[in-house]
């Protein structure tokens, strides 16, 4: 991808500058211009992984997550192509918007890219057009959502059908409808469960508070901007700590091949004047992520977003991931919807919360515990409440970061028996410095486990009750990673093979673990002393003279500070 020359002046920390965003922008849209079909409504890219809604289906996905990117552009040229896509498209060859259906998702981006262009494509079509292709996206008001981030797709088509007056008394209820629903899922402090049970994710920004907001802000509706801004605001000031000091987001949860979509809620922060975070830091972040995914081969060499990560890379997709699904990056260039002198493009760049200093920070909704360390730029992720047996092994695993990938061997995990499964996770608190659950794994055990941390160092305990006497447990820290140490070692029950048994009754089983990049770090077992009292008892005591003092009782777990040397 051909960029323009670093500016190290405004940008010092990535270079980058809004010309480096248009520069992407033009580039992306011009690489998939090939791909379209004569007459322009659908976008077939080149792949042999097919999602499981079929051809058309993905062909409609290409058109509308590239229209969202051409909006964002705002680029008439591009626009002009996407409006005779869309003329062809609502005359018979886009699939009915049904129950459940693909086609549901995309008409969100499609009418979404249609309110904000409004004068640029929409009030230039041919009125026959326009009847067609709001007739198109009525079904969208009706169409039942999978009860998810999807009920907010009818929300986002009938913001727009109300602003252009059709189907206007079906469109508010259709928005009504969608906000009301969201509100089972809202847990507080900014954060969402994307549906029923604990799915936390970037849903949480390019989702769930990404369509409420925006419907707010483009229906000057001061009232749900208030709620909804206020939400986001307060979500930003965890969202921040997610982005390690090499701009990579955290590598966790589902649909991470969107990738630089993680941007979305910093720029409509900004956009919305609802954002803790500085101009500068916004700018920093934002520009971080999108050069760390072009840096590292995110586009292939003709110019189109691969399904994957870095490069290409299937253990990162889903069933419904197709050839276009990438293209909902798209929603990280919401930033180009401020104007050229907006201060989040004009202020010099500041650090990231990782780069400013060592950091433990507890995350009461999710029950995550945020633990970053400013010498190796590394955010690590304590998951203590977060669950989609779904899409294991990235919702499942004890620890997830931002330089680590999730490994078929079972990292960050305990395995009971010859099971490694995590299911039933049941959140029992978050704290300075400290994260608890309690789950359910192999052999029918119930394992309670708590993770301290204090720079870049961890104590791992896990008391594994209900297995037989005998069964034999396993203990697994950090996958490997190039350029890093990842470190494990036994303090109790366990092994130097970090193998155990268990006994009759509950049996603690305890181990040091470290992620650093720290050449010169000391070493591990010199970094806390670690002191059982049975098995139901243990003293932290770090070698700075802080200590925590953990206890488990029945189905409770105390952690309290425990006196100094």
């Amino acid at each position: 991808m051909h960029l323009p020359p670093e500016d190290r002046r405004s940008s010092p920390r990535t270079g980058y500058t809004r010309a480096h965003w248009e520069a992407a922008a033009d580039t992306l849209l011009a690489a998939v211009e090939p791909y379209a079909t004569g007459d322009r409504a659908l976008y077939h890219l080149p792949g042999d992984h097919q999602s499981w809604s079929g051809r058309l289906s993905d062909g409609l996905e290409g058109y509308a997550r590239t229209l969202l990117l051409a909006a964002f552009r705002r680029d008439e040229t591009a626009l002009q192509r996407y409006a005779d896509g869309l003329a062809a498209g609502v005359s018979g060859v886009w699939p009915r918007i049904e129950d459940r259906s693909q086609p549901l998702v995309e008409a969100a981006s499609i009418a979404l890219a249609l309110r904000l262009t409004r004068p640029l494509l929409w009030d230039r079509l041919d009125d026959a057009v326009r009847q067609r292709a709001a007739a198109w996206l009525t079904d969208a008001l009706t169409a039942e959502p999978w009860p998810c981030n999807w009920e907010l797709f009818p929300v986002t088509v009938g913001g727009f059908l109300a602003e252009i007056g059709h189907a206007t008394e079906a469109a508010h209820k259709a928005v009504d409808h969608g906000l009301a629903r969201i509100e089972d899922w809202y847990l507080g402090d900014g954060w969402y469960t994307d549906g029923d049970g604990r799915k936390f994710d970037y849903y949480n920004g390019w989702a769930m508070h990404l369509y409420p907001v925006l419907h707010a802000w483009l229906a000057a509706d001061t009232g749900l901007l208030d709620l909804y801004g206020g939400r986001l605001e307060r979500h930003l000031a965890d969202y921040a700590r997610l982005f390690g000091g090499d701009g990579a987001p955290m590598h966790q949860g589902r649909s991470l091949t969107y990738r630089f979509a993680t941007t979305a809620p910093l720029w409509l922060g900004a956009l919305t004047g609802r954002t803790p975070l500085a101009p500068g830091e916004t700018r920093r972040l934002a520009s971080g992520a999108l050069r760390y995914f072009l840096d590292r081969g995110a586009v292939d060499p003709h110019g189109l977003l691969t399904l994957g990560w870095h490069g290409p890379d299937t253990a990162v997709l889903q069933g419904y991931s197709g050839p276009a699904s990438p293209y909902w990056a798209s929603k990280g260039f919401i930033g180009l919807l401020l104007p050229p002198d907006h201060e989040v493009w004009t202020a010099t760049e500041e650090p990231g919360p990782v780069e400013r200093t060592d950091a433990v920070t507890p995350v009461a909704p999710a029950n995550w515990l945020l633990q970053s360390t400013r010498s190796d730029g590394i955010v690590r992720l304590h998951n203590h409440g977060s669950e989609d047996v779904r899409y294991d092994p990235y919702y499942t695993r004890l620890g997830y970061s931002t330089v680590t990938v999730p490994s078929a061997s079972y990292d960050n995990s305990v395995i009971v028996g010859d099971d490694p499964g995590r299911t039933d996770i049941e959140p029992l608190g978050v704290g300075e410095g400290w994260a608890a659950s309690r789950h359910t794994a192999g052999a029918g055990a119930r394992v309670t486990t708590v993770v301290l941390v204090h720079g870049a160092v961890e104590v791992r305990a896990f008391l594994v009750a209900g297995a037989e006497p005998g069964t034999p447990v396993r203990v697994t820290g950090w996958a490997a990673a190039p350029g890093l140490r990842t470190e494990l070692l036994p303090v109790v029950g366990l092994d130097d093979t970090m193998a155990g048994v268990t006994k009759e009754g509950p049996t603690l089983f305890v181990a040091l673990s470290r992620l650093t990049g720290a050449a010169d770090a000391e070493p591990l077992g010199e970094t806390v002393t670690v002191r059982a009292d049975g098995q139901r008892e243990l003293t932290v005591r770090w070698r700075d003279g802080a200590a925590l003092r953990v206890r488990w009782q029945g189905a409770e777990v105390e952690v309290a500070e425990a006196a100094r040397d």
